[in-house]
């Protein structure tokens, strides 16, 4: 098997580094953003939600975007260490991060998902989903969503 090298990384200027490194990860949070505006197009375009369903669409992006932090914080620690790991002809030591953050992504998505049920009422309040009526359940249904997804896979329905 071929072993490519890495040397350029010692040779190439810092800012160029940067923007090979950095434009796929920019692309991504865009891609990211840009799925919350085809959201809100069909939400306004659906004619039992309009702006109520805007409305929740907007109460509970913010919590999808805290997961999202969870999990870059979570998954670029790791990838540093591993890359300095490796670095050092430490492989085990990249191994074992890899399980740790493994780990640590299943456990802080186990804590914020009972965080989030136990205190979604108040989470949604806080984020100004009790304007209305309406807007306050489309929320809890938007915020809820994954819930029915969740049963229909564990169910075994095909």
């Amino acid at each position: 098997m071929e072993t490519k090298s890495n040397s350029f990384l010692k040779k190439e200027p810092v800012g160029k580094l940067m923007m090979k490194y950095a434009v796929p990860c920019i692309i991504s949070l865009l891609v990211g953003a840009l799925y919350n505006i085809v959201d809100q197009i069909f939400i306004a375009n659906a004619v039992y939600l309009g702006s109520y369903g805007n409305a929740a669409n907007t109460v509970v992006f913010p919590l999808t975007v805290i997961a999202l932090a969870i999990a870059v914080m979570i998954g670029d620690g790791c990838c540093a260490f591993v890359s300095l790991s490796l670095g050092k002809k430490k492989t085990e030591d990249a191994g074992k991060s890899m399980g740790n953050s493994i780990l640590l992504t299943v456990l802080f998505s186990l804590v914020l998902c009972a965080v989030y049920l136990v205190f979604s009422s108040q989470i949604i309040a806080m984020f100004g989903g009790t304007v209305n009526e309406e807007t306050f359940y489309h929320s809890k249904e938007y915020f809820f969503g994954f819930l029915s997804v969740f049963r229909f896979i564990c169910s075994g329905r095909q």
